[in-house]
């Protein structure tokens, strides 16, 4: 049968949040796929190829573990750290000069052997207009303060100022860029229920 691994039930500090309070935590170096862009997630192309490269190889590496290594996981979430060239414009409300780095976590048994292969698979099968663009790397976040919104996309900004406001109420200062964990498929359900974690690395 295999060995099952639920790894956001592992790490459930990092990937459960609370809608009413922030926490802080400490966020261990991981590996990610990851790939850069810039502008208006809801308007760019760039964007949808890059969540739909992420996903497709993200899958494929799951299946090719099970296969070789009998280890079966569930992909991890989406995540998408967001900033902007002079942070003190960055708005959600004002998408257009954001840019962006969309990141999926890998276990740490997967290797940049196991991604290469993971690539060129893919792209024997489908055409992926992003997947060379993709990156295998670590990413080391440190400490974060960290609260859960719930709803759309579009209302987040109370929660984020939420947040801003727990980070500077406990003498912390922010460091590093906005991050966003999405926990819901946006594909289904209703955009009032889902879930999205908002983290800000702080120092």
């Amino acid at each position: 049968m295999g060995e099952k691994v639920d790894y956001k039930k592992e790490l459930k500090e990092l990937y459960k949040a609370s809608a009413k309070a922030c926490s802080v935590i400490e966020v261990p170096a991981m590996r990610f796929l990851m790939i850069e862009g810039k502008g208006n997630p809801n308007e760019s192309l760039e964007f949808q190829n890059a969540v739909e490269a992420l996903f497709s190889v993200s899958y494929t590496l799951k299946f090719m573990i099970k296969k070789s290594a009998s280890i079966d996981y569930g992909v991890m979430p989406l995540e998408g750290l967001w900033w902007c060239d002079d942070m003190k414009k960055f708005s959600v409300e004002d998408k257009d000069n954001w840019k962006w780095k969309l990141m999926m976590m890998q276990p740490s048994h997967i290797t940049h052997e196991n991604f290469f292969e993971a690539v060129e698979k893919i792209s024997r099968e489908k055409k992926l207009n992003a997947a060379d663009k993709i990156s295998f790397a670590t990413y080391d976040e440190g400490k974060a303060a960290q609260i859960l919104h719930i709803g759309p996309f579009s209302e987040e900004g109370p929660t984020v100022q939420k947040l801003h406001t727990f980070i500077l109420d406990n003498q912390y200062q922010m460091s590093g860029k906005h991050h966003e964990i999405y926990l819901s498929d946006t594909r289904r359900g209703k955009a009032e229920n889902w879930k999205t974690i908002i983290r800000q690395p702080i120092m």
